[in-house]
């Protein structure tokens, strides 16, 4: 029978795997508002590992983490638990003190006035295989899941190319990267075909967003649904605050915004198409002011029918 029925389903699409968690398991909210109080900072992965199965890691936006740190991280959650890790600043094309890179390219690198690092080709390369060879420990136990370039809103179609990116594609090769472009004017008109023309001839994959509605440069359209590469789709959720992504002066401020029942209904629908385009799905909640984000991707998970894990019966600390 269970032959028969092999052979009966053997053209169907596999279920999506969609996969949902938050940026960050660190934020000052989260562990005001959502670990048990009194909780040490060395417990709180293991505790967010019992409720979502993915984490974007935003901490190597700023610096690369050591491999002691990257192994504590394997060891604190489950086998199958998944780990995006933003890449370093430098790398995304943004503004970036050379105090900021790993201490072995410090003295490299060539630097301002202000004493701001200047992206070389060999910088480049050299801060890419540093990166990596933390990326490795995640990568041997099966926990590394996408490379997420968040590029800088000053890197512009009016005064860049894609092809620049060429080089980190190049290198990133063998693993799975995605692109969130923070720069309007690369999803608009008749510049969006050649975005996606390019990340689809490269098989990167494009951050899709959940935004305010603004024509702001720096706000990406909301709307946009693009899957270029067949293996994974990924959502990004900003909240829909648009002063408060404008003008805030914090993370917490600029992406304050609780989402309502019927928005994580409509994110849930949103998911699904995706995974109807793609084998996985990422969903990533970045509305990271007090504990709205695990909040929200809790019911997103409730709403996708996901199995959700009663709150661990850990005792309060004193």
């Amino acid at each position: 029978m269970k032959a028969n029925a092999k052979s009966q389903n053997s053209g169907r699409k596999a279920d999506p795997k969609i996969l949902v968690g938050t940026a960050s398991w660190t934020d000052p909210g989260f562990v005001a508002r959502w670990y048990p109080k009194g909780m040490r900072a060395g417990e709180r992965l293991a505790w967010y590992a019992q409720h979502f199965e993915l984490v974007e890691v935003n901490s190597t936006f700023y610096s690369v983490p050591d491999l002691r740190m990257v192994d504590r991280w394997c060891t604190n959650t489950p086998d199958a638990f998944t780990f995006d890790v933003k890449l370093h600043q430098l790398l995304s094309r943004h503004s970036t003190p050379a105090k900021l890179l790993p201490p072995e390219l410090q003295s490299r690198a060539q630097t301002d006035s202000k004493g701001k690092a200047k992206l070389t080709p060999e910088l480049e390369v050299a801060l890419l295989e540093i990166f990596l060879r933390s990326m490795s420990i995640l990568q041997g136990a099966g926990k590394l899941g996408v490379l997420l370039l968040q590029l800088s809103p000053a890197f512009s179609p009016r005064k860049h190319e894609l092809e620049e990116l060429g080089r980190l594609i190049e290198v990133l090769r063998e693993h799975r990267l995605a692109i969130e472009f923070r720069n309007r004017n690369w999803a608009v008109g008749e510049q969006l075909r050649s975005t996606i023309d390019f990340l689809q001839r490269h098989r990167v994959i494009f951050v899709n967003v959940d935004a305010p509605v603004a024509e702001h440069f720096t706000i990406m359209p909301p709307d946009l649904d693009e899957v270029t590469n067949s293996q994974l789709a990924y959502l990004r959720l900003h909240g829909r605050n648009a002063e408060a992504y404008l003008k805030g002066k914090t993370v917490a401020a600029r992406f304050d915004y609780d989402y309502n029942d019927r928005e994580i209904a409509e994110v849930a629908e949103r998911s699904k198409w995706f995974g109807a385009e793609a084998r996985e799905v990422h969903v990533v909640f970045n509305n990271n002011n007090l504990d709205y984000a695990p909040r929200a991707a809790t019911r997103l998970r409730a709403a996708l029918g996901q199995y959700i894990a009663p709150r661990p019966q850990t005792r309060e600390l004193f």
